[in-house]
């Protein structure tokens, strides 16, 4: 019975991690279903320079280090940010999450299956 009161903690701390967030990427069959409705922005966070060589179709450029409380996003949509790797994007998931975004991190752009230009 120990033991059992032991792992218990452990257990909830392992599926919160699992599905306490919608930060870190995101599968096909997720993205889909987060678009579905039309009712997002896509937003990347590389430089504008990144952004010129490649990006998502249909996304618009504002640079992770850019972003802060003057930002103007339609906050009736869901911000679905990528970047090059998945770093900045975790940045900038944190800080529009605290502006009061609803905010999903689709990681890096080359994980990600949609149309670039």
């Amino acid at each position: 019975m120990k033991k059992l009161s032991r792992l218990l903690p452990i257990l909830a701390l392992v599926l919160i991690l699992l599905t306490g967030c919608n930060s870190g990427g995101t599968a096909s069959s997720e993205l889909e279903s987060l678009m579905a409705d039309g009712n997002y922005i896509i937003v990347d966070v590389r430089t504008k320079e990144e952004y010129a060589a490649s990006h998502i179709r249909g996304s618009i450029n504002i640079p992770y280090d850019e972003i802060d409380e003057n930002i103007e996003l339609d906050k009736a949509k869901k911000i679905l940010v990528y970047c090059q790797s998945g770093n900045r994007s975790k940045k900038a998931f944190v800080s529009l999450t605290n502006i009061g975004y609803n905010v999903y991190d689709l990681g890096g752009i080359d994980d990600i299956d949609l149309p670039k230009e």
